[in-house]
């Protein structure tokens, strides 16, 4: 296989070397030299300077998202991979597939971490990045959007979790299929990938507030963090996307404030409308609440980012329906 593949490191537990003589955080070019073998990709190594992944702002997913899209549209790169820490790899992974556009059918986007440092026993950080450097690579995720690749597997951005913090099968897309895996040298697909999210318009909203409901939950939490600036607010709920009914007066106030409220679960759902579920359920929609689609609520608050960017309410819940 041949390609040309930019390498974007942004340090995390991938780049750990603590047991060396020199403890620090590898580079990009550190990284790629521990990699075993001739990949048979030609690879462009760069380096940013990123928060731990546990504190990743948004301006730093949204640099790196738009590293990701020019280096496919404007620099002739046939992929594209970014090493992250595992703790919100799986956001930066959405908001880059959100934002991908015409990217995507120009070559792979992986993102790709490690549980274990670079000089602990049985690193897992070599295997994960060659793996993912001959899968960007690989005409085979044209068009497919951003993935996660670990342990050798390729996991679409939209159902990807971090489902084990300290296992090296620290990735999970179920009780969706995993894309493919990365075998002999290429990405083999074994299952179609969620369809392609609606093109972003304008500048993305970062200031969006992301609540976990409970039942009797004071409304002041939900209209506070308006008051504190929010222009968007995501809940998680419950079941199919349940809130409690304490918050129903609130919502429709912030609904009369042009202030769209997006509601998710913390169940895995399916991505129906929230006036489309069976009578007793999704009540919220009645107040003027969005449905997430069944997206996870983290990934409903880079969504609503991305939406926001194309006007008030009735823009978001447009693109929502979309998605």
């Amino acid at each position: 296989m041949t390609g040309r593949v930019l390498l974007v490191a942004t340090g995390d537990v991938m780049a750990y070397a603590r047991r060396t003589s020199r403890p620090g955080l590898a580079t990009a070019a550190d990284l790629l030299a521990a990699v075993p073998g001739n990949l048979g990709v030609e690879v462009v190594t760069e380096d940013v300077q990123a928060e731990p992944s546990w504190d990743t702002s948004p301006s730093t997913m949204l640099r790196l998202a738009r590293r990701a899209r020019s280096a496919l549209l404007d620099e002739g790169f046939d992929g594209v991979v970014v090493t992250h820490g595992l703790d919100t790899i799986e956001e930066t992974a959405f908001l880059t597939d959100l934002l991908a556009g015409p990217a995507a059918p120009r070559g792979g986007i992986v993102l790709t971490g490690a549980a274990r440092g670079l000089d602990e026993l049985s690193s897992d950080g070599p295997r994960n990045l060659a793996s993912s450097l001959v899968a960007a690579a690989d005409p085979a995720l044209r068009g497919v959007g951003a993935v996660v690749c670990v342990n050798d597997e390729l996991h679409a951005a939209r159902w990807v979790t971090m489902a084990d913090a300290t296992g090296l099968s620290a990735m999970s897309s179920a009780p969706a299929p995993i894309l493919g895996r990365v075998v002999d040298g290429r990405a083999e697909m074994t299952a179609t990938p969620p369809p392609r999210p609606p093109d972003a318009r304008g500048e993305p909203e970062t200031h969006v507030a992301l609540i976990k409901t409970y039942p009797e939950m004071d409304p002041v939490l939900v209209t506070s963090v308006v008051d504190a600036g929010a222009r968007g607010v995501v809940l998680e709920g419950t079941g199919a996307g349940n809130i409690p009914i304490t918050l129903y007066g609130a919502l429709s106030e912030l609904a009369e404030w042009d202030i769209p409220v997006v509601v998710a679960s913390r169940c895995r759902t399916r991505p129906v409308e929230l006036e489309d579920l069976p009578l007793g359920l999704g009540l919220a929609a009645k107040v003027g609440a969005i449905g997430a689609r069944g997206l996870a609520p983290a990934k409903a608050r880079y969504a609503l980012m991305v939406a926001l960017g194309g006007g008030g309410r009735h823009a978001v819940r447009d693109w929502f329906a979309r998605l």
